[in-house]
């Protein structure tokens, strides 16, 4: 029979960036009672998916990256022969049924994906600008919450928001009693998830010895460098050196 699967022979090499970003989150922030504008509950949960997602999902990605209600996994050694759509729908489904699973839902959530290609220099460019949408979000998320407590609707206050410089947000929320660069780092600079080698100490029973042994094991960081400065190029060099 005619192979009528459309797009199934598409595939990548590698490195890329898968990104998951969470399909119509606003109805599950509604079901689930989650604290505005941030919730840590949440974010936890998020992370939570991203570890397993790097830890115990066989895709291997070598880190992942969080804010919001998005995702983005680094990817140097590609699975499935790096079909684009067989990574896309299993990336997609795993990270969907870890975090439903983290938070208890009783109704379905999901989450879309794409492929970013990628180079070790462009994942610079690319984790630095994922990491300015945080800011953004995080602002916004704010201004707007501020508005619909005082009155406004959520449409009402997005219509007002739109087109407001990031200076006049921060200020409008400092007027309000809120130091958004005092807020915590998760919210304004995300969270990344990652292996690191560690050492341990053993005993081998062969040679009745105590040895050092390193482990791999996968570490959340909730305290991120600005990306674009020196520390934080400094640092994703680092990473991406790891990952290669």
């Amino acid at each position: 029979m005619e192979n009528r699967e459309i797009f199934s022979a598409i595939s990548t090499i590698p490195p890329v960036f898968v990104r998951l970003d969470g399909r119509a989150f606003h109805s599950l922030t509604a079901m689930l009672g989650l604290r505005k504008p941030f919730d840590e509950f949440f974010n936890k949960a998020m992370v939570a998916a991203c570890t397993s997602l790097v830890a115990g999902s066989g895709l291997s990605p070598e880190f992942a990256f969080t804010f919001s209600d998005e995702i983005s996994l680094y990817l140097t050694k590609l699975p499935f022969n790096g079909r684009v759509e067989k990574i896309d729908s299993v990336t997609a489904s795993y990270a969907a049924s870890a975090l439903s699973m983290t938070l208890g839902c009783v109704a379905p959530l999901a989450f879309d994906a794409r492929i970013v290609q990628a180079t070790p220099e462009f994942a610079l460019e690319y984790l630095a600008s994922r990491q300015n949408e945080a800011w953004r979000n995080h602002i916004n998320a704010y201004c707007q919450q501020a508005l619909i407590s005082e009155g406004m609707n959520g449409r009402e206050a997005a219509h007002r928001l739109r087109g407001m410089p990031a200076k006049e947000m921060h200020d409008m929320m400092h007027e309000r009693g809120v130091n958004l660069a005092a807020t915590p780092a998760w919210q304004r600079r995300g969270v990344l998830v990652h292996r690191e080698l560690c050492r341990k100490e053993g005993f081998n029973p062969v040679t009745e010895e105590e040895v050092v042994v390193e482990r791999s094991t996968v570490v959340e960081n909730r305290e991120l460098p600005l990306f674009s400065s020196p520390e934080g190029q400094a640092f994703l060099k680092g990473l991406i050196a790891d990952s290669r």
